[in-house]
């Protein structure tokens, strides 16, 4: 059974969608920043930083507010309650921005949040919308298929995504880790079709997510394993995501546990567990199963962004900083097994779990 509705799902094309009053749609970037201080009633207070585009913005369809309870807002609180401390989480994220601009904008140009003293965790996500545009083109194409704009997509988010990774250990100077998040699929049911657009080799048309799949298994595999080459921790987002938790296969692992990235694995060994060998434990994440019968809904209407639970944070109309303090939402008596009681019935609770798994052992 589903615990909640899933609704009709509206696709996400190209970057963040807003309709306006006068009907009109805008395709732009905006700023959508908070800064949030997780209360205990601590002597200390530590701060965890998170750059990034919606994702971690916490979008939910406005231009003006968003979900307080995004993955780094929960990871804080898992991180408050760990250290027994007061967390400040600034999330300084640009929702609809391409790699190159949350290099360039917010982890460049805003380094200054993550140099603090009590910095202790900066994490990062990026190349969604870089994927999401290539795909949206690719999607419109007739004639013979051109597959330069997916391979483009690939090569920015590999780029950026390591020159990254080399800004924060140069500025993040007091952080005892940093964690790169990999990026899931979103759509992963609805691309299940055929192009207008013929391959110039077979000349049939192409099944959009066999093709899109592989690019988004060598663009994770990437990111794990430059995250091993700089020191960072990879939290998997597609295997939480994408994979049950359950072995539906019978194969004796846990499927979304089969899905992780592995330390060592050759990237075409990756690519062909993910697109071959373990490809039919693969589920949209609109029904993240928990177990056999139990599913939840971790994508939003839009089919690209994650639900979420309680309340919203205002950032202004046309791009700001919202800000406030609270008392952890989840109480300490309310965690079990180090979750906390909703951890896996939300896309962003889940994204705060991982991230959270990933959390130095001391400050």
């Amino acid at each position: 059974m589903s615990l909640r509705p899933h609704g009709q799902k509206v696709r996400a094309a190209l970057v963040l969608t807003t309709a306006l009053c006068s009907g009109a749609a805008l395709a732009s970037t905006i700023n959508q920043n908070t800064s949030w201080t997780i209360n205990r009633g601590a002597s200390t207070t530590y701060r965890v930083v998170a750059y990034g585009d919606s994702i971690f913005a916490g979008y939910k369809g406005s231009l003006s507010s968003v979900a307080k309870r995004a993955g780094p807002q929960v990871e804080g609180e898992y991180l408050a309650r760990k250290f027994n401390a007061n967390m400040e989480v600034m999330r300084r994220t640009k929702s609809g921005a391409k790699a190159d601009d949350i290099y360039n904008n917010k982890i460049v140009g805003e380094r200054s949040y993550m140099q603090t003293s009590n910095t202790r965790v900066v994490m990062f996500e990026m190349c969604g919308n870089d994927y999401l545009q290539a795909r949206s083109a690719f999607s419109e194409q007739t004639g013979t298929c051109s597959y330069s704009g997916l391979d483009s997509a690939l090569a920015a988010c590999t780029s950026y995504t390591e020159k990254a990774m080399q800004a924060i250990n140069q500025y993040a100077t007091t952080a005892k880790t940093k964690v790169v998040m990999t990026i899931y699929y979103p759509g992963y049911n609805a691309d299940n079709v055929q192009t207008a657009c013929r391959d110039s080799a077979t000349g049939a048309s192409v099944n959009k997510r066999q093709k899109f799949l592989p690019y988004l298994a060598k663009s994770n595999w990437r990111t794990c394993s430059l995250a091993a080459k700089y020191g960072f921790k990879c939290a998997d987002a597609f295997a939480e995501y994408m994979g049950a938790d359950y072995d539906s296969n019978g194969d004796g692992q846990v499927d979304s546990a089969a899905l992780r990235y592995r330390d060592g694995e050759t990237e075409a060994a990756y690519v062909a567990r993910i697109t071959g060998t373990l490809s039919a434990t693969l589920r949209d994440s609109n029904t993240h199963f928990v177990n056999g019968s139990t599913s939840y809904d971790y994508l939003q209407s839009d089919d690209t962004h994650p639900t979420f639970t309680g309340a919203s944070v205002s950032v202004g109309t046309f791009g700001g900083t919202g800000s406030g303090t609270s008392a952890p939402d989840f109480t300490d008596a309310s965690h079990t097994n180090g979750q906390n009681a909703q951890w896996n019935q939300w896309g962003h609770e889940r994204m705060g779990w991982i991230l959270s798994t990933l959390d130095p052992a001391t400050p």
